[in-house]
């Protein structure tokens, strides 16, 4: 296996791993405004990821930077043509972030709702538009022989490819609804339990659409083995989370969403971005790969640090790895009306709420 298959397999491990970790934010986001009651159980759901969001945002910035050092080709058509898309993706990102920091800042429940409001459409249009986006790689566009795209923004709204945005959307929303029954105690995990029972089955039966649709592209019958294992992993979750078993039904929504990602992947390899205009002028992990040299030092950088950060990250889930509780509100000496204060530890938890 040479460097520049190393690194598409990687670059698909990352973008992987942000939807794993970002997508139950994702669902937390989207949630938080149906699933609490009140500005105090808003506050408890957005606190389970208080300390956690911000550093599962750093797999997406990884996976771009990746493509751009290790194939500058598909990165310059891909973020190119979908400029629209990607500048949408960063306006939905920012207010999402920007919500999770102010929406604490003043004491007006208008002006929390506002900012509940822009976090649930921020955190439903991120994981839509990465899901168009990626969609249109393995869907076609239009690519000349000079490797440019020739179409606009028009061409990456294909059936197929909204399809996959609104599959990863209803994955987004099983995933932090596990999540959230994982992480919180009282009426807040019934909730959110009642919420992921009720969404998985719809996911599941997207995740088997977007399958065999998959399968129609690249002139095949049978959906693969990953897809299927996913619907399987979906409908399982949702019956561990009735019996209380939510450790294991966000093992299981993990599972799902990361098998649904990698399916684009694996049917795109060996080529990065197929060309609708002829097949010839798809772009390929050999055509757009960087020069030997410049991938064996990214090779070597990654070796040495991609272990730390991993076991950074890992640890700060360990630290922050209890459930979360009204209780827990009242000892940081808040009321209802008033932000929570973030748990002390070394890591440097959000300011949400």
């Amino acid at each position: 296996m040479g460097l520049s298959v190393f690194w598409f397999i990687a670059i698909a491990v990352l973008w992987t791993g942000f939807f794993v970790l970002e997508g139950f934010d994702f669902g937390v986001g989207m949630l938080h405004g149906f699933i609490g009651r009140d500005d105090a159980e808003r506050r408890l759901v957005i606190n389970t990821i208080g300390p956690l969001w911000d550093g599962n945002e750093v797999w997406l910035i990884v996976a771009a930077a990746g493509m751009f050092a290790a194939f500058p080709g598909w990165y310059a058509t891909m973020f190119s043509g979908f400029y629209v898309a990607i500048v949408l993706l960063l306006v939905s990102l920012i207010i999402r972030g920007v919500s999770f920091e102010y929406r604490g800042k003043r004491d007006s429940p208008r002006w929390r709702r506002t900012w509940d409001v822009l976090m649930a459409l921020g955190s439903l249009l991120a994981p839509f538009l990465i899901g168009l986006t990626l969609a249109n790689l393995l869907h076609g566009v239009p690519i000349g022989s000079n490797q440019e795209f020739t179409g606009t923004f028009l061409d990456l709204l294909n059936p197929y490819s909204l399809f996959f945005g609104l599959t990863l959307v209803l994955i987004c929303i099983a995933h932090g609804a596990t999540f959230i029954s994982l992480k919180t105690t009282g009426p807040v995990r019934e909730r959110s339990g009642s919420v992921a029972r009720s969404a998985a089955p719809i996911a599941a039966l997207a995740v088997l659409v977007f399958a065999v649709w998959t399968q129609v592209i690249n002139h095949g019958v049978v959906p693969g083995l990953f897809p299927v294992a996913a619907v399987l992993a979906i409908l399982a979750a949702a019956r561990l989370v009735r019996d209380r078993r939510e450790g294991w039904a966000f093992g299981l929504t993990t599972f799902a969403m990361a098998a649904t990602v990698l399916t684009i992947f694996m049917d795109l390899y060996p080529r990065v971005m197929v060309s609708s205009t002829n097949a010839a002028y798809s772009l390929t992990v050999a055509n757009t790969s960087s020069s030997p040299y410049a991938l064996k030092v990214m090779t070597i950088v990654a070796v040495i640090f991609l272990p730390l950060v991993l076991l950074y990250q890992g640890w700060t889930y360990h630290v922050f790895r209890k459930r979360v509780s009204m209780s827990d509100l009242e000892e940081q000496g808040t009321t209802p009306a008033r932000e929570a204060v973030p748990p002390a530890g070394p890591p440097r938890a959000s300011t949400a709420g």
